[in-house]
Formats: structure tokens, sequence, C-alpha cells
């Protein structure tokens, strides 16, 4: 009888190898080396220009205040000695850094339009970022969080300091911009920084739509000054304004502030649009409000006690059309990728 020899043991099975997604790469990093030269201009427009302000506020605001001092003090003389170049000196930096800070809006805009979004799918290079783990929806919301901070963060210090700087001047030099000075109203509250950051949604928007640098930073820099437009507009009327009448025979209202509209009263009450004639000292004057049947004159202004009023109000009004582009932003990306890519892994 033959003997069976035992079976030689198996050796056991490896288990098969278990694939690990790679990780997804960190963002914010690259978009700092990629956008790095912007971010150094960025840095340098806002360290200059808060330094220019400072320097507004304070020394060139004592110099010129000094000097109308002087010259305050000698009027009705020949001859008159005082510090001329100081208070020349003071009108000419603030004009200059008043133009500054109202053009920040529009650098966001035109920068946002030209490389955050459009440069990156013009060139391939959001798709390729798309393929490597990162959902589309991440991707955007970097380029949205990141500047978005930085923007806020720099146009807010520097329209504070030009607050400051008009605040410090205001009762001691002559030549100070009345607060319902346009330029003057718009540099010194935050709805310019509300504005910067319409621009940089109006810009990562038309880059998501336009995918090409040129055209998207031409069209950022337009939409953007196409809401400002239509926000100074409506700026009177975003707050209930102050009426005051005079009645005929008297000059005109004189409320200082943003004027709302202005004209003539009827012996009825009617309002009737300005004639833009002058006083019944002229007799063709006197004629025309004859005519007219006017009995007085009305003016609806905004005084200084509306001026946090307006901003907060219009400032309300742009991060309201702000939250809706962010929307129309991610609908956009939504409707060009179709959602997350295939193999794509959602991370925080």
């Amino acid at each position: 009888m033959t003997a069976v020899a035992p079976a030689a043991p198996t050796a056991p099975t490896p288990p098969a190898a278990t694939r690990h997604p790679s990780p997804a790469p960190r963002l914010t990093p690259w978009l700092v080396r990629l956008h790095r030269p912007a971010l150094c201009v960025w840095a340098g427009l806002v360290v200059l220009l808060s330094a220019a302000l400072l320097w507004l506020g304070g020394p060139l605001t004592d110099a010129s205040a000094a000097a109308w001092e002087q010259y305050n003090a000698c009027a009705g003389t020949s001859k008159c000695a005082y510090d001329q170049p100081s208070i020349l000196l003071y009108k000419e930096v603030y004009s200059a850094t008043t133009i500054a800070v109202l053009t920040l809006p529009f650098l966001v805009a035109a920068w946002a339009g030209a490389t955050l979004t459009s440069r990156e799918l013009e060139t391939g290079t959001a798709q390729l970022t798309w393929a490597q783990s990162v959902s589309p929806v991440r991707w955007l919301t970097t380029r949205l969080a990141l500047p978005a901070a930085l923007v806020l963060a720099g146009t807010g210090l520097v329209v504070t300091l030009h607050h400051l700087a008009w605040s410090a001047a205001w009762g001691r030099v002559d030549t100070t911009k009345p607060w319902s000075d346009m330029p003057t109203f718009y540099a010194g509250g935050p709805l310019t920084v509300a504005l910067a950051l319409l621009g940089l949604v109006v810009g990562v928007l038309v880059g998501l739509l336009w995918r090409r640098s040129l055209p998207a930073l031409g069209t950022s820099v337009a939409a953007t000054a196409g809401v400002f437009a239509l926000v100074h507009t409506a700026l009177p009327h975003l707050w209930p304004s102050v009426t005051q009448v005079r009645p005929r025979g008297q000059d005109g209202p004189s409320g200082a502030g943003i004027l709302v509209d202005e004209g003539i009263v009827t012996s009825t009450g009617a309002r009737l649009p300005n004639p833009y004639c002058g006083g019944d000292d002229f007799p063709d004057c006197r004629t025309a409000h004859d005519k007219l049947d006017a009995v007085g004159y009305y003016r609806d202004f905004h005084p200084f006690s509306h001026y946090w009023p307006l901003q907060l109000m219009a400032t309300a009004l742009i991060c309201a059309l702000v939250g809706v582009l962010v929307f129309v932003a991610y609908r956009v990306l939504k409707s060009r990728t179709g959602g997350t890519p295939r193999g794509a892994r959602s991370t925080g």
C-alpha cells in the first residue's frame, strides 16, 4: 500500500493593495504664490496711501490751520505775511489722496477681472486643479474669500484714515471740503469699502463668463462704474430728506447739504420746478413768479445728521448686490463644469 505524501502548505495570498486618493492640494499657498506681484502692489499702495493720509491729517493740517489763522488775523490790511505754501500743499495732497481712495474699487475690479478667474480658465490651470481632487466650488471659494479679506482690510484702513484726516481739518482749515462734497463723502465712509468688494465679485463673475483676461478686465471696470453711477443717482433718495420753505420776497432756502429737489410753491401748495430766474428784485423774475402763482420757495436736502444713514443705507444696498452676484457666480460655475468632477473629494 502506497503512502500519500502530505500536501505542501500554500503560502497565504497577500491582501490586495488599497489605493488611497492623493490628498487635495492646499489652494491658499498656491493662490498667494500665483498672485504675489499683485499682493505686493496692493500692500505697497495701502501703506503709501496710509502714510500720505496720516501726513495730511497731522502735520499738513496743523500747518495749514496755522497759515489760515495768520491770514485771517491780518484781514483788511494791504500787506499780510502768511504761509501760503502750506495752504496750497494741503489742498493738493487732499485732492490727490481723495482721488486715490476713489480709484481703489476700479483697480480691484480690473485685477479681479483680468487675473483672478479668467486667466486660470484661459490657460487651463483651473481645469488642471479640478482634476487633482479639488472641487470647482472649493476653487472658487478660495478665490473669493482670501482676496475679499485683503480688499476689506486695505480699503477699510485708508477710508478710515481719510475720514479722520478730513475731521481733523474741519473748522480749522478754511478750504476744507464740506461733507456733502461727493468725492469727500465717498472717500470717507464704508460705501467705498463696499464698492471695492463689489469690484472684486464683479471681476470674478465676469472672468467666469468671458474666460479671457482682456475682455474681462474692461467689462469688470465698466460694470463697476455702472453700479457706482446707479448708486450715486439713488443715494439722495435712500433716506427721507428735510424740507425747508421760505416765503416769496425773501432769499431762497439756504439749507446746506446734499440737494434732493428744489423749486417754487404755489398758493395751492403745489410744487413746481425751479425756474432758476432769481429773486423778486428782478422785474422779469417777479413777473414770471406772478404767472406761476408762486408764493414761496422750497428745498429738499440732507443735512449733516443724515451722513451716516445715507452711508449705511447705500452700503447695505451694495452688500445685497454683492450677495446676489456671489450666488450667480456659483451658479455660472456649476453650469460650466457640471458640478464636482468625478473622483474629486470635497475637503474643508
